[in-house]
Parts: C-alpha cells; sequence; structure tokens
C-alpha cells in the first residue's frame, strides 16, 4: 500500500512540473529533431550520388597529387653466345619542384648552388623554369644525370646538417640505350629514337618484343598526412637473341675496314659499298652480316668520317636528312644489283633439274655467240675453246652458259628463278627487305636475248640476301630456308619463351643435281677464277663474279664471291660483294678475291670449319698442290672495251641508252 502511494505521488509531482501543454511541445519537439536527422541523412544521400565525384575532386584538388611513372628497361640484344650487343643502363633525370622551392626564400639560392655544382645547371635556367611555371611540380631540368653524378646529390640531399635548405629537387630513374661495341653489326642491331622507338635493324624489327610496360606510383597528400600510395610495378622488355657472333662479326668487319682503308683516297672510302654475309647453309642462320660505310649506334647522326664540317654544313635540311638514310641502310637486306656470274650455277642447277643438260655436254666458245639481233660477248673475247660443263662455272664462260639457257627455254628458265627466290622477298626478320619483283622477267615479257643476258647474271636484279639464301639451296641438298638473324627471345630472367626454329620454305633442287653443282663449282678454286682466294687446309667451292652496272658506258663494276666449305657437307656460306671499287679499273676481281680470301683465313678457324684430311696448321698440310695454282687473270681482268665485237647484225655500234632491256647491257662489257 505505501509503494502504490510512493507511486501516485511521484506523477502527481511530474504533472504538476510537466503540464499537458509542456508534454505536447517535448513530443513535437523530439519529433521535428527526428524529422531533421531523417531530412539530413536524405539530403546527404542525394548529394553523395548526384554530386559526390565533384566534391571529391574538389577536395582532391585542394590535396597534393604525388604520381609517377616508373620507367620499363627495353630488353637487350645479344649476340648467339649471350654477349651484349645492344643494353639500357639506368640513369637520372634532374627533376625541379617549383612550388616547394618557391615555398619559401631561404630555399632559392641554395638550392641553385647545388643544382649548378652537381649538374652544371645554370641559375639563369633554374629562374626561367620558375619564372614559366611558379606552380607546377614537375619541371625535368637534366636528362641522362650518370650514377656517379646522382651520387654526389644524394650525399648532399642527405646532409641535412650542412645543406638545409636544398628543397624541391629529385631524381628520376630512366634508361638510355647503349651500344657497347659502337659501330659493330650495326646496320643489323639498329639502333633507337625518343620513346623507345626503334629506327633500323633488330631494333626497330623486334620493338615490341624488347618493349615493355611503364610502371605508376601514385597517391594523395595533404600536408604532413598522407594516405599510402599505391606502386603498379614496369614490366621489362625481353631480350632478343640474335643469330650474329660478335668475334665472327668483328673478324668480318675488321678485314672490311682493312680493305677500304688500302684502297680509300684522301675524303673517300675504298668502294662505295662493300658487304659480306656468313650464313650456316643448314639453317638458314646468318653468323655475321656487315656493310661499309657503317655508323655509330651510339651516335648515329654522326657523319663527320664521310664529310667535312663545312660540306655538312652546306647540305639542305632534306640533303642531311638523305645522307643519314643512306648510311643507315642495310645493303645486304635493300639494295638490289646484278649479281653477274655469281648467278651461273643457278643457271646450270635449272638446266640439270629440267633435264635440259646432264653435265656431260661440251661447248665451243669462239669469244661470242649470235642471240637474235645481237653478238653478245663472252668475258674472255678470244674465246675459251672447247669447254665442259664443269668449265664453263670454273672458267666463267658466257657463251656456254647462253647455250644452256637456251637448251632450258624461256617457261623453264623463269620459273626456277622463282623457286631460287628471285623476285620474291626472303621474310628475313629485318626491316627494309627491297623487292626485286618489278626487275624480273616473266614468261610473257623475256625474249632470247634476255633468256641469254639472265643466264649470266645481267639484265635483272637481286639481293645479297636472296642470292645467299638460294645458293645455300644450291650446297646443302635443295632445302631453302629462311634467312634469319634472331634466334631465341628471352625474357629479363634468361628463361627461353620463343624459340626461331630453321623454316625450311621449299625443295629446290634434287641431291644428286646439288652434287653435282659443288664438284662443278671445286673447279672455281682448283683451276678457275677463284683460285686465289684458297685458303691452305680446306676444301672451298665457289663462283666468282663481276657484272657491269648500268649505264654501261659508265665502266663502273660490283664484283663479288660466294664461296662455302668444306666441300663435302658444307658448314658455312660466305657471300663478298665490293661495289664500285675505288680504282682506275674496276672489273679487277683479284681484289674481291683477296678480301674474300682474308675473311676465310680467319673465319673458318674459328668456326672450326672441317679442314681436309689429315691437314693440321703445323704439318702444312696435304692438299697444297691443288691449292696452289695460279689465279686466271686472263678470265678475270678482261679488257671492258667490247665495241668491236658487240654490235648488230647489220654492224652498227648499239647505242647505251638506259632502258631495262637488252640493249641497256649490251654497250658494255658482260659480267665474268
Amino acid at each position: 500500500m505505501a509503494r502504490k502511494n510512493k507511486r501516485k505521488n511521484r506523477f502527481e509531482f511530474l504533472t504538476k512540473k510537466f503540464p499537458t501543454r509542456m508534454q505536447k511541445k517535448l513530443v513535437l519537439l523530439f519529433m521535428a529533431i527526428i524529422l531533421a536527422f531523417v531530412v539530413l541523412i536524405g539530403r546527404i544521400t542525394y548529394i553523395n550520388a548526384s554530386k559526390g565525384s565533384g566534391y571529391t575532386k574538389i577536395v582532391l584538388d585542394q590535396q597534393g597529387y604525388d604520381s609517377r611513372v616508373i620507367p620499363y628497361k627495353r630488353g637487350d640484344i645479344v649476340d648467339r653466345n649471350g654477349t651484349k650487343m645492344a643494353t639500357s643502363e639506368r640513369v637520372y633525370n634532374v627533376i625541379l619542384d617549383v612550388e616547394v622551392v618557391t615555398s619559401k626564400e631561404e630555399y632559392l639560392n641554395p638550392t641553385r648552388e647545388v643544382l649548378k655544382d652537381c649538374f652544371g645547371i645554370e641559375e639563369s635556367t633554374v629562374d626561367e623554369v620558375i619564372e614559366k611555371n611558379p606552380d607546377s611540380r614537375y619541371e625535368i631540368l637534366a636528362k641522362g644525370v650518370e650514377y656517379e653524378t646522382a651520387k654526389r646529390f644524394q650525399d648532399i640531399e642527405n646532409d641535412t646538417e650542412n645543406y638545409p635548405n636544398v628543397k624541391g629537387v629529385w631524381l628520376e630513374d630512366d634508361y638510355e640505350r647503349v651500344y657497347p661495341y659502337n659501330t659493330l653489326a650495326s646496320d643489323v642491331v639498329g639502333f633507337t629514337v625518343s620513346g623507345n622507338e626503334g629506327a633500323v635493324g633488330i631494333e626497330s624489327a623486334y620493338n615490341d618484343v624488347l618493349n615493355g610496360t611503364d610502371g605508376r606510383e601514385y597517391g594523395y597528400f595533404a600536408g604532413k598526412s598522407s594516405v599510402e600510395g599505391t606502386v603498379k610495378a614496369p614490366q621489362n622488355g625481353n631480350t632478343v637473341v640474335s643469330t650474329i657472333d660478335v668475334t665472327l662479326q668483328s673478324i668480318v668487319e675488321q678485314c672490311i675496314l682493312d680493305f677500304n682503308s688500302k684502297y680509300a683516297e684522301e675524303g673517300e672510302t675504298g668502294s662505295k659499298n662493300t658487304a659480306v654475309i656468313i650464313m650456316n647453309p643448314n639453317t638458314g642462320e646468318i653468323l655475321a652480316e656487315a656493310s661499309y660505310p657503317n655508323f655509330d649506334l651510339n651516335n648515329p647522326r654522326d657523319l663527320s668520317s664521310l664529310y667535312s664540317e663545312e660540306e655538312w654544313k652546306a647540305m639542305s635540311e632534306e640533303e642531311q636528312v638523305e645522307a643519314m638514310n643512306t648510311l643507315w641502310r642495310n645493303f645486304c637486306v635493300s639494295d638490289t644489283f646484278e649479281p653477274g656470274s655469281t648467278i651461273k650455277p643457278f643457271t646450270v642447277a635449272t638446266g640439270l633439274e629440267t633435264g635440259a643438260i646432264t653435265g656431260n655436254e661440251t661447248y665451243e666458245c669462239g669469244g661470242y655467240l649470235h642471240v637474235g639481233d645481237y653478238d653478245i660477248s663472252c668475258h674472255l673475247k678470244t674465246g675459251h675453246g672447247t669447254v665442259s660443263v664443269q668449265d664453263a662455272i670454273a672458267y666463267s664462260c658466257n657463251v656456254a652458259l647462253m647455250h644452256i639457257a637456251e637448251a632450258i627455254g624461256i617457261e623453264n628458265f623463269t620459273k626456277y628463278q622463282r623457286v631460287f627466290g628471285f623476285g620474291e622477298y626472303t621474310g628475313i626478320d629485318l626491316p627494309g627487305e627491297a623487292s626485286t619483283a618489278p626487275l624480273l622477267y616473266t614468261a610473257d615479257t623475256m625474249q632470247v636475248t634476255d633468256l641469254a643476258t639472265n643466264s649470266f647474271g645481267q639484265t635483272f636484279n637481286v639481293t645479297m640476301t636472296q642470292l645467299a639464301a638460294g645458293f645455300c639451296s644450291l650446297i646443302n641438298g635443295g632445302y631453302y630456308y629462311e634467312p634469319h638473324v634472331v634466334k631465341q627471345i628471352q625474357d629479363e630472367d634468361g628463361k627461353v619463351i620463343e624459340t626461331k626454329d630453321p623454316v625450311l620454305l621449299r625443295k629446290t633442287i634434287s641431291a644428286e643435281t646439288s652434287a653435282q653443282l659443288k664438284q662443278y663449282m671445286k673447279g672455281t678454286m682448283e683451276y678457275g677464277t677463284g683460285t686465289a682466294a684458297n685458303v691452305e687446309g680446306y676444301d672451298i667451292g665457289a663462283k666468282t663474279g663481276t657484272a657491269e652496272k648500268l649505264p654501261r658506258d659508265d665502266k663502273k663494276y660490283l664484283l663479288s664471291f660466294a664461296g662455302y666449305a668444306p666441300q663435302e657437307n658444307p658448314e658455312v656460306l660466305v657471300y663478298v660483294v665490293i661495289d664500285e671499287p675505288n680504282v682506275e679499273n674496276q672489273d679487277n676481281s683479284a681484289l674481291v678475291l683477296e678480301l674474300a680470301q682474308n675473311i676465310m683465313a680467319q673465319a673458318f678457324p674459328y668456326l672450326d670449319i672441317t679442314t681436309i684430311d689429315g691437314y693440321t696448321p703445323e704439318s702444312g698440310g696435304t692438299d697444297t698442290e691443288a691449292n696452289s695454282g695460279d689465279t686466271q687473270t686472263e678470265y678475270t681482268d678482261f679488257d671492258a672495251n667490247y665495241e668491236d665485237t658487240y654490235s648488230n647484225e647489220d654492224g652498227a655500234y648499239v647505242d647505251d641508252s638506259y632502258t631495262p632491256d637488252l640493249d641497256d647491257w649490251a654497250t658494255g662489257a658482260p659480267s665474268e
């Protein structure tokens, strides 16, 4: 009873203290507060949904945004043994944060002084950048700073006691493309331009393989507080393993340089072009490829070796660009020329394959052959007399080859030109391969006189790569492999991710025809036009060539030599071209024999090419007598004046107009 009375008294007290009117007001106030919260929450939800990103941007704009690119490392280019031919070395860029360095007056002068002392950046340069971009957080003051210089600055940066006011400068990682061997294999390796873009060579052909993907580090910062940044690591480029052998390439280039130095005159090279391809005939791998003049990959725009400072300055910008493009052009891949007598084994091979000849034929060479309306000369005006098929190659008899081509016929001849790859792209993995299709006759356009001149390598064009690839098929049993300069792709850790296996494109001739041809070409080195190129201890087969260039009246020549060893199972092909040697009589094939011999004498021992049975360098050899024949100079150093035997059937001298037909060839000396 007492407890009930107590509750009653408490209620009466509250009723007296909060009358009904006030209670209603309290309820209304509570409801108003609840409603306000509901409205506020609804408004916030609406703003966030409709305008949230805009307000977020405003907030973030008031904070310091830090984002920097982490550059990838472009992949290396290495030779077949792993020696670096192109690599990327770490360097640093000097970055100025203008907003920081100008935030306090006491920062400016000390920072200027350090920039000048460490990096050689003038104070006026710093002031100009600050004035031009007063709010910038990222200005590049210098690029490509080496590690030693960067380390010196980092020591200063960390020495806050002596350099407390050096602010707003930091170093950004970067990479610089470097070529350790400078000019070595410049046409094959190539170089890069800004943005890690390959310009020529492997650098261009495998640009996507060598390039990686930049990483990025980013985050938001406001004052001393910070939000944890995010780092996306860069993906470095892959390594390209080439088929080139640096040591062999060095041998070739030194021999080429020695030749050009020997025959150079002041301000000129020893030839317009000198080029060499060394190839594995059983895989299509190019072991060495060089042309001269070459260029420094670390400074590809430096043409001071070819032009004096006065000559260079006198050239227009267009002329300078053309000069650089000419220098960068890979002669072995991009230039076409009439091959001359190195084509004769192909003609004989066609005759054997089609059954037009058996190899037992003999021919009478009286110094010329009347074909169509023309007397077409042999390179030996007095004639070779009776020659066999082997003699036709060994002595390089044009008359015999014209007889063979006549037996083959136009249809089969043009068919096999394409079987051997002439007029087609080889598919080599280098940029800029020239097309020779427009420079090749078809069965419909070829005439009997064209057939005759084509038989010994005139009035149609090839590239060095085309002829080398086709020649390999002549000596390896008839297998035409796609020529290539890359054998593997590796990731940055050296793991092989792709192997470039040899690609067999087609069969050109039978093994029997190949064996016959090799026997014929052995005659070239035993008693024919190539004896001066013999290397003691090696069984070599070869074919020489001396082609007169267009226009014929200029008496300019391209000399060539295609040799292989050993005779039975060839392991290597050496193809040498000298374009317009810088001598008075350019048709002197002794020049190309000299260069080829120098290369083979060093390359064969290095490559461990199989020697003649019983031969050792100490003992001398077992076949020196066979290799000691005198050079057949009467077949190579021929008289270039053929006006008396090179006339039409009416006896009139043929006009040497520059047209791509027989008349274009007929007015000058035929090839050896």
